[in-house]
């Protein structure tokens, strides 16, 4: 990795990439660029930084040209892929990697070249942001305050009122019809998008809201990470309303004309144009299992904030700042085999509130 200094943002002049350029250029000055397709968008934000962080062209679907990554000692990518030949490049020049992609059979895709990535010395980290990412590491810390784990589920609201890109929209609306597997009591089984509500209480003031079975890679990857035998991801938007619109979709089979390329346009162009609610986000995360005793535990974690694309932006940059500089040995890592909710709760400040609860036996225990 000597020589090797540069900081490539793939998709750094987007939504979140931006901000992940903004943060990474305070501590790493020079070093930084802002990459994807368009020439001219890099160019038109490097001069609003007054030339701090730098313009890149750079397409990840065509033939990367030679010695591009030479100098490139982290690469962070904001967009998402449909082939693994960047990622391959990457791994082969030795640049460490951190990617926010949702998307678990892209992640499980990644992982398969764990060995490819460990021979050339570069390490990749996974499953970043807010959801993978916060979630995984609230996942971590309620399997640690029980002794035996069973269940964990996952919950996560967005708000409405929330500025998301159109890249996370677009994965969003593409995802309601979709099925995919999950892991329960030591199975995997099969389960489709918006099915299987259940209840949960975000929060003495945002109360309880239903939510529903939704592909986030989180709970994909922390089958293989953590020891509970059932792992679940839900998910809701702070307006009942609108997820309730989402459901009957869902449920009448009217989400299969999502499949039509106008029909899935506009609904993106709708999403992205629908402010009604919020910018608030909650994360609710439930253990269940037992103590060495056998008696029931429940440990019950709470963590609220606002705009979940910043948040995400924050958590990739400390996770980034982690890889470059005290490199893990090479390999393909999640964020729950790196680091803890501790050091990102240290990295965001006061951005985010986070309540736990412990229950065991008949005492409740809270931090």
């Amino acid at each position: 990795m000597q020589g090797k200094e540069d900081i490539v943002i793939v998709g750094g002049y987007g939504h979140v990439g931006r901000t992940i350029c903004e943060i990474l250029e305070k501590k790493y000055p020079g070093e930084v660029f802002a990459a994807g397709r368009s020439l001219e968008k890099a160019e038109r934000f490097s001069q609003s930084t007054h030339g701090r962080i730098k313009p890149l062209q750079l397409d990840i679907n065509k033939p990367l040209p030679p010695q591009l990554l030479d100098q490139v000692k982290l690469v962070i990518m904001c967009l998402d892929q449909t082939n693994t030949d960047f990622v391959k490049a990457c791994f082969h020049s030795g640049t460490h990697y951190v990617d926010v992609s949702a998307s678990g059979p892209f992640l499980s895709q990644i992982e398969a070249f764990n060995e490819e990535a460990a021979r050339h010395g570069s390490c990749a980290v996974l499953s970043v942001g807010l959801a993978p990412g916060i979630t995984n590491l609230m996942a971590l810390e309620a399997e640690s305050l029980i002794e035996q784990t069973e269940e964990i589920e996952i919950a996560i609201m967005l708000g409405l009122g929330d500025s998301h890109g159109k890249a996370a929209i677009e994965w969003t609306v593409n995802s309601l019809g979709e099925q995919f597997e999950v892991k329960q009591k030591n199975r995997q089984i099969e389960v489709e998008s918006f099915t299987d509500r259940k209840s949960y209480h975000f929060g003495d003031d945002l109360g309880s809201r239903h939510a529903y079975r939704f592909p986030f890679s989180d709970q994909q990857t922390l089958a293989r990470t953590l020891k509970a035998s059932s792992i679940s991801t839900r998910f809701c938007l702070d307006s009942v309303f609108v997820t309730k619109m989402l459901a009957i979709a869902k449920k009448t089979g009217a989400v299969r004309l999502l499949k039509t390329s106008w029909v899935n346009r506009w609904m993106v162009r709708t999403m992205e144009r629908l402010h009604i609610g919020s910018d608030q986000f909650a994360i609710k995360v439930e253990a269940r299992g037992r103590n060495r005793e056998g008696k029931p535990m429940h440990a019950d974690l709470i963590l609220q904030g606002k705009n979940q694309s910043i948040i995400t932006a924050k958590v990739t940059a400390a996770v980034s700042k982690l890889l470059y500089d005290s490199p893990f040995p090479g390999g393909v890592y999640h964020i729950e085999q790196i680091t803890d909710l501790a050091y990102i709760q240290k990295e965001l400040g006061s951005t985010l509130s986070l309540e736990i609860q412990v229950k065991e036996h008949n005492a409740n225990l809270s931090k």
